[in-house]
Protein backbone atom coordinates (compact mmCIF):
# COMPACT_ATOMS: atom_id res chain seq x y z
CA UNK A 1 0.00 0.00 0.00
CA UNK A 2 1.13 3.34 -1.41
CA UNK A 3 1.45 6.36 1.46
CA UNK A 4 -1.08 8.36 -0.25
CA UNK A 5 -3.89 5.24 -0.01
CA UNK A 6 -2.64 4.43 3.91
CA UNK A 7 -5.04 4.62 6.41
CA UNK A 8 -2.99 5.22 9.90
CA UNK A 9 -4.28 4.14 13.10
CA UNK A 10 -4.30 7.11 15.42
CA UNK A 11 -4.54 6.95 19.35
CA UNK A 12 -6.10 9.93 20.60
CA UNK A 13 -4.90 11.89 23.77
CA UNK A 14 -5.70 10.95 27.56
CA UNK A 15 -8.49 13.09 28.86
CA UNK A 16 -8.15 16.51 30.16
CA UNK A 17 -10.66 16.42 33.32
CA UNK A 18 -10.91 16.32 37.18
CA UNK A 19 -14.05 16.09 39.09
CA UNK A 20 -15.17 19.86 39.67
CA UNK A 21 -15.83 20.65 35.41
CA UNK A 22 -18.72 22.21 34.74
CA UNK A 23 -18.42 21.79 30.98
CA UNK A 24 -16.70 18.90 28.90
CA UNK A 25 -15.76 20.04 25.34
CA UNK A 26 -15.44 17.16 22.70
CA UNK A 27 -14.03 16.93 20.31
CA UNK A 28 -13.70 14.19 17.73
CA UNK A 29 -9.88 13.18 16.73
CA UNK A 30 -7.17 15.01 17.59
CA UNK A 31 -5.32 16.00 14.22
CA UNK A 32 -2.12 14.61 13.27
CA UNK A 33 0.16 17.25 14.30
CA UNK A 34 -1.34 17.37 17.70
CA UNK A 35 -1.13 13.42 18.06
CA UNK A 36 2.94 13.80 16.63
CA UNK A 37 3.06 16.65 19.56
CA UNK A 38 0.85 14.88 22.04
CA UNK A 39 -0.92 18.05 22.55
CA UNK A 40 -4.74 19.27 22.19
CA UNK A 41 -5.50 22.10 19.42
CA UNK A 42 -1.58 22.33 18.58
CA UNK A 43 -1.99 23.61 15.09
CA UNK A 44 -1.04 27.21 14.47
CA UNK A 45 -3.68 27.92 13.44
CA UNK A 46 -6.44 26.56 15.22
CA UNK A 47 -8.57 28.60 17.39
CA UNK A 48 -9.42 26.71 20.28
CA UNK A 49 -6.50 28.46 22.56
CA UNK A 50 -7.50 31.75 21.44
CA UNK A 51 -11.00 30.83 21.77
CA UNK A 52 -10.50 29.67 25.85
CA UNK A 53 -8.32 32.82 26.38
CA UNK A 54 -11.83 34.45 25.26
CA UNK A 55 -13.99 32.87 27.29
CA UNK A 56 -12.05 31.80 30.29
CA UNK A 57 -9.53 33.64 30.56
CA UNK A 58 -7.04 31.15 29.45
CA UNK A 59 -3.55 32.68 28.15
CA UNK A 60 -2.89 31.24 24.66
CA UNK A 61 0.17 31.95 24.47
CA UNK A 62 1.47 30.03 28.27
CA UNK A 63 3.28 26.72 28.36
CA UNK A 64 0.95 23.84 27.44
CA UNK A 65 0.82 22.12 30.19
CA UNK A 66 0.01 25.90 32.12
CA UNK A 67 -2.93 26.19 29.49
CA UNK A 68 -4.26 22.87 30.36
CA UNK A 69 -3.90 23.88 34.29
CA UNK A 70 -5.84 27.17 33.55
CA UNK A 71 -8.63 25.38 31.63
CA UNK A 72 -9.26 22.75 34.90
CA UNK A 73 -9.17 25.63 37.07
CA UNK A 74 -11.89 27.32 35.10
CA UNK A 75 -13.76 24.18 35.27
CA UNK A 76 -13.33 22.89 32.13
CA UNK A 77 -12.82 19.47 31.29
CA UNK A 78 -10.78 17.99 27.72
CA UNK A 79 -11.20 15.32 25.62
CA UNK A 80 -12.26 13.46 22.26
CA UNK A 81 -15.10 11.28 21.54
CA UNK A 82 -12.91 8.57 19.16
CA UNK A 83 -10.07 7.51 21.20
CA UNK A 84 -8.45 5.28 17.91
CA UNK A 85 -9.59 5.30 14.45
CA UNK A 86 -7.72 4.59 10.85
CA UNK A 87 -7.26 7.87 9.07
CA UNK A 88 -4.98 9.57 6.77
CA UNK A 89 -4.30 12.87 7.64
CA UNK A 90 -6.14 15.25 9.86
CA UNK A 91 -9.57 15.58 8.40
CA UNK A 92 -12.63 14.05 10.43
CA UNK A 93 -14.17 13.24 7.11
CA UNK A 94 -11.24 11.03 6.48
CA UNK A 95 -11.48 8.70 9.32
CA UNK A 96 -12.02 5.26 7.72
CA UNK A 97 -15.72 4.20 8.71
CA UNK A 98 -16.23 1.39 11.00
CA UNK A 99 -12.57 2.14 11.83
CA UNK A 100 -13.68 4.06 14.53
CA UNK A 101 -13.78 3.00 18.87
CA UNK A 102 -14.96 5.42 21.57
CA UNK A 103 -13.45 6.56 24.34
CA UNK A 104 -15.41 6.08 27.68
CA UNK A 105 -16.98 9.25 27.56
CA UNK A 106 -20.15 7.87 29.66
CA UNK A 107 -17.66 6.82 32.43
CA UNK A 108 -15.92 10.03 32.54
CA UNK A 109 -19.24 11.80 32.83
CA UNK A 110 -20.70 10.09 35.44
CA UNK A 111 -17.33 11.26 37.65
CA UNK A 112 -18.49 15.08 37.36
CA UNK A 113 -21.10 15.93 39.63
CA UNK A 114 -21.36 19.42 38.50
CA UNK A 115 -21.33 18.80 34.72
CA UNK A 116 -23.49 21.53 33.62
CA UNK A 117 -22.53 21.87 30.12
CA UNK A 118 -21.27 19.11 26.77
CA UNK A 119 -19.78 21.34 23.92
CA UNK A 120 -18.72 19.57 20.47
CA UNK A 121 -15.92 21.02 18.75
CA UNK A 122 -17.28 20.74 15.45
CA UNK A 123 -20.62 18.81 13.57
CA UNK A 124 -18.06 15.61 13.61
CA UNK A 125 -17.62 15.28 17.27
CA UNK A 126 -21.53 16.13 17.43
CA UNK A 127 -21.87 13.11 15.40
CA UNK A 128 -19.58 10.64 17.01
CA UNK A 129 -21.42 11.85 20.64
CA UNK A 130 -24.71 10.81 19.83
CA UNK A 131 -23.43 7.70 17.56
CA UNK A 132 -21.54 5.99 20.13
CA UNK A 133 -21.56 7.81 23.73
CA UNK A 134 -25.37 8.32 23.94
CA UNK A 135 -26.25 4.59 23.92
CA UNK A 136 -23.92 4.15 26.57
CA UNK A 137 -25.64 6.60 29.20
CA UNK A 138 -26.82 4.88 31.78
CA UNK A 139 -29.26 7.97 32.15
CA UNK A 140 -30.21 10.75 30.09
CA UNK A 141 -27.78 13.51 30.52
CA UNK A 142 -29.26 16.75 32.48
CA UNK A 143 -26.36 18.77 30.67
CA UNK A 144 -27.23 19.95 27.34
CA UNK A 145 -25.35 18.85 24.51
CA UNK A 146 -24.03 21.33 21.87
CA UNK A 147 -22.92 20.81 18.36
CA UNK A 148 -20.46 24.13 18.23
CA UNK A 149 -18.85 25.45 15.16
CA UNK A 150 -15.49 23.96 15.04
CA UNK A 151 -12.16 26.01 15.86
CA UNK A 152 -10.13 23.94 13.24
CA UNK A 153 -8.47 26.16 10.75
CA UNK A 154 -10.71 23.53 8.29
CA UNK A 155 -13.41 26.11 9.17
CA UNK A 156 -11.51 28.94 8.04
CA UNK A 157 -15.28 30.48 7.08
CA UNK A 158 -15.70 30.79 11.14
CA UNK A 159 -13.28 33.81 12.31
CA UNK A 160 -12.74 34.01 16.12
CA UNK A 161 -15.44 36.83 16.73
CA UNK A 162 -18.05 34.65 15.01
CA UNK A 163 -16.38 31.48 17.02
CA UNK A 164 -16.65 33.61 20.15
CA UNK A 165 -20.36 34.48 19.58
CA UNK A 166 -21.09 30.93 18.93
CA UNK A 167 -19.21 29.40 22.15
CA UNK A 168 -20.96 31.97 24.53
CA UNK A 169 -22.90 29.39 26.40
CA UNK A 170 -19.75 27.90 27.78
CA UNK A 171 -18.91 31.33 29.12
CA UNK A 172 -22.09 31.36 30.57
CA UNK A 173 -22.32 27.81 32.42
CA UNK A 174 -18.55 29.14 33.70
CA UNK A 175 -19.83 32.06 35.06
CA UNK A 176 -22.74 31.26 36.16
CA UNK A 177 -24.47 31.91 39.38
CA UNK A 178 -22.62 30.29 42.65
CA UNK A 179 -19.78 29.51 40.30
CA UNK A 180 -17.90 32.04 42.12
CA UNK A 181 -17.25 34.31 38.93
Amino acid sequence: MSDSTRNDLCTGLPAQADGSARVLVLGSMPGALSLREARYYAHPRNRFWPLMGLLCGVDAGAPYAQRLQALRASGVALWDVIGQCRRQGSLDAAIVRGSEVPNPIAELIDRLPDLRLVACNGAAAHRAFQRFIVPTLRQPLSAPVLALPSTSPANAAASLPALHRAWQPLAEVLRGPGQGR
